[in-house]
C-alpha cells in the first residue's frame, strides 16, 4: 500500500492550519518547519536561540513565514502564554535536552527540560478552548534495554540507563498521566485534546552540528582530512533519516485528527527490523560515499556507558497509520552527505529533499 507520507495527504491536513512547535530551532525542528511551510501551515515556534552559526536554523530561518518566540520550555507561564494567545489545531514538542553524554553533565537539568518541560506543555492545553492534536516526540531509548537483539514494541517495559534516556522515560509517563488525568480517549468529545507519543531512532540528515553526534564528527573529519573518532564501533542503532520520523509524527498527527479514540497512543518510527547498522558500518558508508577517509577507535573501558544494541519494531506504525521507511540506511546516509556537500543554496536543498521524499 501506497505510503499516505505524500504532499496531496498531508497538504490536505496541515494547509490553513496553526502549529506550534517547540524545538523549532533545533536540527529536527528546523526541518520540520521547513516541511510545515511547504504544506501551508500557520507556524509559530518556541524554544531557545540556536546553539552555534552553523545551526541549520540560521539557515532555513529567513526563508520560512513564522512567529519564533525564543524562551525556555522551562517557563511555564511565558508558555502558557505563547500556547494560549496563538490557537493551535496542532502542537509538535520537540525541545529537549536531546544528548546522551551531555546528560551526565547536566542530569538534573537535563530531567527537568525534558519531564518537567512535556508537563509545561501538557498543562497549557488544559484550558484551551478549541481541539488540539499535540504530538510529544521522545526517544527510541526510553525502553529497558536489555540489549538482545529482539526489536522493542510500544507495550514492552520502560526503562533508562542514563539521566538522558530515563527522562525521556519520564516524559513519557508525564504524557501517559496526563491523558488518563485530563485528556482521557473515553472524553475525547468533552475536552478535544488527542495525545500521541512518538519514539523515533537515530535520526541523520543535512544540518546537524551537534556535538558528540556522529555525522556531525563524521563530516567535520572527511572534511579536514582527519582520521574520523569512533566510539563504541560495534553498537547498533536503528539509523535512519530525519525526514523519516518526521514524516511519521506528521502522518500521525493527521491520523489522529480522523481517527482519535484509534490512534492516541505510542508509536515506533525505526528503519525496517533488517536495516539496522553498527556504528562502524554507518562511518565506512559514509567514507565510501565521501571518495576517501579513514577511522580510529577511541573506545576506552572508562567512558560513559551508551546503549550498545537496540533495535526497533516499527510494526504498529506500518499497521495502524499506513506508514513505512522509504529510505534505506544506506540511501539516508547518501541524502545526508549530498546535503553537506552543498556550498550554496542550502534552504532550496532542504526544500528539494523534502519534496523529492515525499514523492517517493
Amino acid at each position: 500500500m501506497e505510503s499516505l507520507v505524500n504532499q496531496h495527504f498531508l497538504e490536505n491536513a496541515f494547509k490553513g492550519k496553526r502549529v506550534f512547535v517547540t524545538g523549532h530551532t533545533g536540527f529536527k525542528g528546523s526541518w520540520l518547519i521547513t516541511w510545515l511551510q511547504l504544506l501551508g501551515a500557520e507556524i509559530k515556534g518556541y524554544a531557545l536561540a540556536p546553539e552555534n552559526d552553523q545551526n541549520i536554523y540560521n539557515i532555513i530561518a529567513p526563508h520560512i513565514a513564522h512567529e519564533s518566540v525564543i524562551a525556555d520550555i522551562r517557563d511555564k507561564e511565558k508558555l502558557r502564554n505563547e500556547i494560549t494567545s496563538f490557537g493551535p489545531d496542532f502542537i509538535f514538542h520537540l525541545a529537549a535536552q536531546a544528548l546522551v553524554r551531555r546528560s551526565y553533565i547536566i542530569p538534573s537539568e537535563t530531567f527537568d527540560i525534558n519531564a518537567t518541560g512535556t508537563a509545561n506543555v501538557l498543562e497549557s492545553l488544559i484550558n484551551l478552548s478549541h481541539p488540539c492534536v499535540a504530538i510529544m516526540v521522545t526517544t527510541d531509548k526510553v525502553y529497558e534495554n536489555k540489549e538482545v537483539d529482539t526489536p522493542y514494541i510500544e507495550t514492552d517495559r520502560l526503562g533508562g540507563f542514563d539521566p538522558y534516556s530515563a527522562s525521556k522515560t519520564c516524559a513519557e509517563i508525564v504524557a501517559e498521566s496526563f491523558i488518563q488525568s485530563f485528556f482521557n480517549i473515553g472524553k475525547i468529545d468533552e475536552h478535544q485534546k488527542i495525545i500521541a507519543t512518538v519514539r523515533a531512532g537515530n535520526v541523520i540528515g543535512g544540518g546537524d552540528w551537534s556535538e558528540d553526534r556522529i555525522v556531525p564528527d563524521i563530516i567535520n573529519h572527511l572534511k579536514q582530512n582527519k582520521e574520523i573518532p569512533v566510539r563504541n564501533p560495534q553498537a547498533v542503532r536503528p539509523w535512519q533519516h530525519v525526514l523519516e520520523p518526521l514524516g511519521g509524527y506528521l502522518l500521525c498527527a493527521a491520523a489522529l485528527k480522523i481517527k482519535p479514540h484509534e490512534l492516541s497512543r505510542s508509536y515506533n518510527f525505526g528503519p525496517e527490523v533488517n536495516d539496522h547498522l553498527t556504528v562502524i558500518e554507518l562511518v565506512e558508508i559514509a567514507i565510501k560515499n565521501w571518495g576517501n577517509g579513514e577511522w580510529k577507535n577511541v573506545s576506552q573501558p572508562s567512558q560513559l556507558h551508551e546503549a550498545g544494541l537496540l533495535k526497533l519494531n516499527i510494526d504498529r506504525a506500518k499497521k495502524e497509520l499506513n506508514w513505512h521507511p522509504k529510505l534505506n540506511s544506506k540511501k539516508g546516509i547518501e541524502w545526508t552527505l549530498d546535503w553537506y556537500r552543498q556550498k550554496d543554496n542550502l534552504y532550496d536543498f532542504t526544500l528539494q529533499q523534502i519534496k523529492n521524499y515525499q514523492s517517493l
